[in-house]
């Protein structure tokens, strides 16, 4: 009895609470750059947390800079990184072609406002700052099953635009 009850405790549903709730909004700066994300809206962001040393992490990265190439300006990617040695992170951004948007963030700020503690953990965001999908692990983003639903949610952007 006790066993169901803890398993059942751990139900939350297929539809994680974020869903359909306002992004929580950050900014993170780095050496580099600061970023803002309420300032990406007008457009779907794909906020991705991430780190070099995290084995999926470095599986899925080829296929997010696949779907930059793919997508082009109709989404905003943005890897938000946990790592705490600049030097590795940007090593693993030059490596790897990384040409979206990407900031460090070592002490896991923005991670944190969502509750992220496994990495990879990826939030589709409308363009009005609302979550539409989160995705925990590993993603070929450049699938075409992803592409779809990240064109419809810029399509459905594009129409609530148009209103």
């Amino acid at each position: 009895m006790a066993l169901l009850m803890l398993v059942s405790a751990c139900d939350r549903g297929s539809r994680p609470p974020q869903i359909g709730t306002q992004a929580p909004d950050f900014t993170v700066k780095d050496s580099q750059r600061a970023v803002t994300l309420s300032k990406l809206r007008g457009k779907p962001v794909l906020l991705n947390f991430w780190a070099s040393w995290c084995p999926p992490c470095i599986q899925e990265t080829p296929s997010l800079v696949d779907l930059q190439k793919r997508m082009g300006d109709k989404i905003t990617i943005l890897g938000v990184s946990i790592d705490e040695n600049e030097g590795e992170y940007q090593r693993f951004v030059r490596d790897y072609h990384i040409e979206y948007l990407t900031v460090r963030d070592p002490n896991k700020a923005a991670p944190n406002l969502y509750g992220t503690f496994g990495w990879p953990e990826t939030y589709i965001i409308d363009s009005s700052g609302v979550i539409r999908r989160k995705m925990v692990g590993p993603t070929n983003w450049a699938s075409a099953d992803m592409v779809q639903f990240l064109n419809s949610v810029q399509s459905n952007t594009a129409t609530a635009a148009a209103k």
